[in-house]
Formats: structure tokens, sequence, C-alpha cells
């Protein structure tokens, strides 16, 4: 888009003019050398705009699948987005990443080629971190990470190309299979220096750490569907219901979440010269009557009413009901 003067700009240009400061013939030679532009073959544009529509709305889905994926996977606090989407040489791509980062290779048949996921170490640190019992510190160990660490970091990736596979699945059924795992960018050769790449970089967050994870797809590989990517009809299907093995599997992980219950037997109010003459033997009344329910909590939040009582000599409560939300609770009367 062409510069906007403002009105002090334009006087002080007409001022130059005028006083031949300034000459107006060759202001139009500059202009007319600036329409012309240096064309670079080596980025030439595949993808059209219709087609870089596409692929952005397939990988913010894949964004959020795995956001879904990794926060029941590691159980803390993840966000991942698409941050950008373009087109390059495969050797400029090569050159913007770390030459020591964490690669996973793969392969989705019936697409023929090999594709790429660049994850910045800091993130990959912070889910083995979280994996291995830890907070999700990051730390930076690339240049000597044992073969159990690498085993571990990158069957989490493996496991994330299911997210992969359903992203995609509005245009095409994919069988992503991991085939690479490296660490140095000088072992990896999955396209030629001049190959068109398309990359989705994924900002993303793990607890506390923070960096990019880089989708590349070459160009060869994504061109026999090419045409449905420039369609719109896989944007009319419906949404996917979640598979009964999805379902399952985030009920396991929910099973295994330790959660705070709490039972108040009652409340009572004393002042402070009477909770001064405390001594044993002192009786506190409690507001709660002996022949009404008590509330149970569930962290903070009143879930169920119960009877306090015994169970093999200890103390123990058993549930009347569940309380719904809007319920008015009075356990008091």
């Amino acid at each position: 888009m062409a510069e906007i003067l403002s009105q002090s700009e334009i006087d002080a240009l007409l001022s130059a003019i005028s006083t031949g400061e300034m000459d107006a013939d060759e202001l139009k030679k500059e202009e007319d050398r600036k329409k012309e532009r240096v064309y670079d073959f080596k980025r030439a544009l595949r993808f059209s705009k219709d087609q870089f529509r596409s692929l952005t709305r397939i990988h913010e889905n894949f964004a959020r699948l795995l956001t879904s994926y990794f926060s029941a996977q590691l159980r803390t606090y993840i966000q991942i987005t698409v941050a950008s989407v373009e087109q390059l040489p495969y050797e400029e791509f090569i050159r913007s990443v770390p030459s020591l980062t964490i690669l996973n290779v793969f392969e989705a048949a019936p697409l023929e080629g090999r594709m790429l996921i660049e994850v910045n170490p800091n993130i990959a640190y912070a889910m083995l971190d979280r994996i291995l019992g830890g907070v999700g510190a990051s730390y930076n160990k690339i240049d000597n990470l044992t073969e159990i660490e690498m085993k571990i970091i990158s069957q989490i990736f493996e496991k994330a190309l299911d997210s992969f596979k359903e992203a995609w699945s509005s245009i095409i059924e994919l069988d992503p299979v991991m085939r690479v795992f490296e660490v140095n960018t000088q072992f990896l050769q999955m396209a030629s220096p001049n190959e068109t790449v398309v990359v989705i970089s994924l900002s993303t967050t793990v607890g506390e750490a923070s960096g990019m994870m880089n989708v590349c797809i070459p160009h060869v590989v994504l061109e026999p569907i090419l045409p449905k990517l420039s369609a719109h009809e896989w944007m009319t299907g419906k949404e996917k219901s979640p598979s009964p093995d999805d379902a399952a599997h985030i009920e396991h992980n929910i099973k295994d979440i330790f959660v705070d219950m709490r039972v108040e037997l009652g409340q009572a109010q004393l002042t402070v010269g009477d909770l001064l003459n405390l001594n044993e033997g002192d009786v506190i009344p409690l507001d709660s009557r002996i022949d009404r329910p008590i509330v149970m909590k569930v962290g903070p939040y009143p879930k169920f009413t119960v009877q306090p009582g015994l169970k093999n000599k200890k103390l123990a409560v058993q549930i009347m009901d569940i309380i719904q939300e809007g319920d008015e609770i009075d356990a008091s009367e």
C-alpha cells in the first residue's frame, strides 16, 4: 500500500520544490524506479490465497486438537495457536531454525514424501519434565540427551500425529507414521534446497515455558490434493463427534486426578476473650443439628449432603444426596 503523507510533509515537499531544493522530474524518475521489483524465482509462489486460507483453517483445528491432547497427557496449562502460515524455499526454512532442535519427520500415506514437525527445545524439555513427574521446567541439554529421554520425547509427538490425522480428515484420510527423530538439522534432508514448502508456525505455551512449533510440508507432497484445498465443500461437513476411544481416554485420565474433599461439621463464633480462656474439656456448640445432614465440599464447591458416623472404628460419612447447582443448602434447621 502506498505511503500516506501528512499535511506538514506535503507542505514541506511543495516548499522544497518551489525553492529548487528538489527537482520534480527527479522525483518522478525515482517513483518509476520504485515500481520495478526484483523477482526471486527461488521464492516462487506455489500456493494460492484460497489454498492458504484452507491450510490455515486446517491447522487452527490441529492447534486446538493438540491443546486438548497435551493438556490430557501433561496435566498442566497448555496453549497452542497458529502464529503464521507462509511459503518459502526449504533451504531458507532450515536456516531459520536452530542447528540443534527437536525434529520429528513423518510420512502420511497416501501422500508421498515426508513432512516435519520442528519443536523448540524449551517446549520439548518442559513436556519431558512433566512426563517424568516434574513441574514442567524448561532447560537446555539437547547436546547430551540420553536414549531414554529421546525415546520419551519421540513417543510424545508420535501420538500427536493422531491429532494431525483428525485435522486433515475433512480433506483426506491420512495414515501418519513417525519415521525419523533427529536433533541436528545437518542430518536432515527431506526436500531439495529450492523446493517450496509451506511452514505453519504454532505459538506454544507449556506451563511457564513458551516457544514455537513449526509444521513443514513440501509443496510436492500436497500437490495431488491442491484442488481440494481450493474447494469449499469440505467446510460444510459436520463436526466430528468424539469417538468412544476418545471418551474412554479422557475418562481414564480424569479417574487419576486427586481432588480435595472436606466435610464441615458446623460453625461457631467465639470472641477473642472466649478463645483465650478455653481449657481442656470445654465444649464449643456448633450451629449444626445432629438430626440434620451436613455438607461435603469438593474443592470449594458444595457437592453432597452426608451423615457422619463410624466405619471400622474410624470416622466416616454416608452420602445422602447430591447437591445440584442452584439448590439452596440449609443443614442447620
